[in-house]
């Protein structure tokens, strides 16, 4: 594991952090830790909606083609 060291954080934004901290039965270390780990999930979230999006994209169907099944296959199958 790394360390991390943010510099030039205003007290008030300390202070804030070390409330939230104490309000989730935290110290501020492990608080700040959840935060950071949280972000890094969801960048890979973000890479992640991207890729299905742009594959999405080059298949070529598209919500029109995909409408037009369900249709058919609502009325072949009587519903």
């Amino acid at each position: 594991m790394v360390n991390l060291q943010i510099r030039d954080v205003p007290e008030d934004v300390r202070d804030a952090l070390a409330a939230r901290a104490r309000e989730n039965a935290q110290s501020l270390n492990m608080f700040l830790r959840d935060v950071v780990l949280r972000e890094a999930a969801f960048a890979r979230n973000r890479i992640l909606i991207d890729k299905v999006t742009t594959d999405r994209r080059s298949s070529g169907v598209t919500t029109e083609d995909v409408m037009r099944a369900l249709d058919a296959g609502r009325r072949r199958d009587g519903a």
